[in-house]
């Protein structure tokens, strides 16, 4: 009997225990809090409480450097464009207790969570946010904003908002060190206004490094000084529609310098692009005699690969590069330059006297082993100005410059190369990470080119790959995507497609690998779709598209029809008299079967209104259906 005793007491207990653990926590008042904060932090603690924003609410900060003072500044206007509150700043004074305060600290003894990492615990009187860096302080400032209603990012009037924080403990650091997005303005070109955008948006999720593509065959995008030509003539391309239509402009080198500076602020550093030795029409078209022929050329308004490119065997080639990497390394202060090194024919160098005698001179078998040595004088001088060289897997081509770093795009497989052979590597296999390939239907983005990668496949993006030892392991710095905009010609366009794949890539490359879940961040994504409608940011809303899979039951002379969507649990609604379906339709369950042909219609419901587009498929019973098919080729 008493053993009997307690062993129900030990089951209780195990299910007490259970029970605590799962329980969600309840905020004051009784409902359910949940917290949906993208990418998915190292652990959350959530507590009852709130923390109320007020205009008497102030910023207090422990010291005085520049960088936690743009932190704190940057909090502050992020919450007077909405809130409409001008807030404070003070300096921190121990042992002074604080009341309704959001506290900013650097702690050195914090080092454990490296120099991005933070940890912010809400209470109901102060909030607390400490990092042992500035740049750990304002990526817990992208955790509050996520924290607070989904209306912070909205411009519109909010006066009558109540701005609240749940009371949470959440201790938080990156994966990678590298987290980036690619900006292609060549193809099509962006205002600075747009670009500062697009760094808001990296920086809101908190990815760090923004990759520009500056130089292309159909555009040169960035002023060099020496070489005027390069924005008179290398700038501007006529339109490929044959419309009489030009497209094109470039940035400044003022306009360089803020735009590097307002990334700087957000704690994203610029990898600009300039592309040799393939890509390089645009350049030719101003400077002919650096090409193998001498031209003449225009600016390529066509899309492609292009056979003319920088001639390899002549010296002045090298002379025009070094000089514009020269104004390039001036302007921007971050590590890498990337040169690109991707999709470069070997055509005219083949065929150019000046290449092939480089060839015989350096001891070279062939025009990749040429490649490979235009490359290694790229790096040479990069180094020499404490720069390092990063390019596309194609120079792995011919051997790899010394200390270059690879940037895989042609799959993992170049990246996996390149770690084995002791180089640091950052993933963008186009499998996961070309948001210029469509996400959803077709009709929906006639524009997009290649594959298909929706949201889910952006989440799967995995940048170590397991093959790797754990030495090799060590050189994957990071992954990012990449927008190309040969068919993405207006901002609008651009937004729709990174958003929602660009959360998917940030808990990618942010969140530890145990950690990440597609079903938990599908709950968490849905409520940024309306931040998304908050801020005004065009998105895609093909994660509800309904997706039909009929099956033909040979048996029953059935057809089953499952439906389903890209995130779980959507709640579809759908009809089979042909009328559009509504909030009153019924709701889909389990597979549907027919025995007639019939016409099915489904969309997704949130809360009593339509969310995707209407799906409709006839499915047609008939006597040839589920019969082989034999195609006879006699004649």
């Amino acid at each position: 009997m008493q053993k009997l005793t307690l062993l129900l007491v030990l089951l209780f207990l195990i299910c007490v225990i259970i029970g605590c653990t799962q329980m969600a926590v309840k905020k004051e008042g009784g409902s359910t809090q949940k917290i949906h904060i993208i990418p998915k932090p190292l652990s959350v603690e959530q507590y009852d409480g709130t923390f109320y924003l007020s205009p008497d609410t102030r910023i207090i900060v422990n010291q005085e450097p520049e960088g936690i003072n743009n932190v704190a500044h940057h909090l502050i206007e992020m919450l007077k464009n909405s809130t409409g509150y001008s807030l404070a700043i003070e300096k921190y004074s121990p042992p002074k207790k604080y009341n309704n305060a959001i506290i900013l600290k650097i702690d050195g003894q914090m080092n454990d969570l490296g120099q991005e990492g933070y940890e912010l615990s809400v209470l109901k009187k102060e909030i607390l946010l400490s990092s042992s860096t500035p740049a750990g302080l304002y990526y817990g400032v992208q955790t509050i904003r996520q924290l607070l209603p989904a209306e912070i990012k909205s411009s519109a009037d909010n006066k009558h908002m109540e701005w609240k924080i749940p009371c949470v403990k959440i201790i938080d650091k990156p994966r990678f060190q590298w987290r980036g997005m690619m900006l292609d303005v060549c193809r099509h070109y962006f205002p600075p206004e747009f670009v500062k955008k697009f760094i808001d948006y990296l920086a809101m999720y908190k990815l760090n490094t923004f990759h520009w593509h500056l130089t292309e065959d159909q555009g040169w995008r960035i002023e060099i000084k020496k070489y005027p030509k390069l924005t008179e003539v290398s700038a501007f391309r006529r339109s490929s529609l044959g419309d009489g239509v030009q497209h094109g402009g470039f940035y400044t080198q003022e306009q360089v310098k803020d735009i590097i500076e307002y990334a700087a602020s957000r704690f994203v550093t610029i990898v600009p692009e300039i592309e040799m030795p393939g890509h390089s029409t645009a350049a030719l078209a101003a400077y002919p005699e650096l090409s193998c022929t001498g031209g003449p050329f225009e600016v390529q308004p066509e899309w492609g690969v292009h056979e003319d490119v920088y001639c390899a065997g002549n010296e002045q080639t090298f002379q025009f590069l070094e000089d514009v990497l020269s104004e390039v390394v001036e302007l921007f202060p971050g590590t890498f330059v990337h040169i690109g090194g991707d999709e470069c024919p070997k055509v005219r160098w083949q065929e150019c006297e000046k290449c092939q005698a480089r060839i015989r001179e350096e001891g070279l078998k062939n025009e990749h082993e040429l490649q490979s040595y235009f490359v290694r004088r790229i790096e040479k001088f990069l180094r020499q100005h404490n720069k390092r060289l990063i390019g596309w897997d194609e120079i792995l081509e011919g051997g790899i410059a010394p200390e270059a770093t690879v940037m895989s795009w042609r799959g993992m497989k170049g990246g996996i190369e390149a770690a084995q052979a002791g180089h640091d590597v950052v993933m963008s296999p186009t499998s996961h990470c070309y948001f210029d390939y469509y996400q959803g239907d077709r009709i929906q983005e006639p524009l997009a080119i290649g594959g298909y990668i929706p949201l889910q496949k952006v989440y799967e993006f995995e940048p170590q790959p397991p093959s790797l030892s754990p030495a090799e392991a060590k050189h994957i710095l990071g992954g990012q995507a990449n927008l190309w905009t040969e068919y993405i010609p207006t901002t609008t366009h651009a937004e729709y497609m990174i958003f929602p794949r660009i959360a998917a890539l940030a808990e990618a490359v942010w969140t530890q690998k145990d950690l990440r879940s597609w079903h938990d961040f599908t709950d968490r994504m849905e409520s940024h779709f309306i931040r998304y409608e908050q801020a005004g940011i065009y998105h895609a809303k093909s994660v509800y598209d309904v997706r039909m899979i009929a099956e033909y039951d040979t048996m029953h002379q059935t057809i089953n029809a499952k439906l389903s969507t890209e995130l779980p649990g959507a709640e579809i609604r759908y009809t089979l008299d042909n009328s559009e379906p509504e909030v009153s339709s019924e709701i889909y369950k389990k597979s549907l079967r027919f025995d007639q042909s019939t016409t099915l219609k489904a969309a997704v419901f949130n809360k009593g209104k339509r969310i995707s587009k209407i799906r409709e498929e006839t499915f047609h019973i008939h006597k040839a259906l589920g019969c082989s098919v034999e195609i006879d080729t006699a004649f």
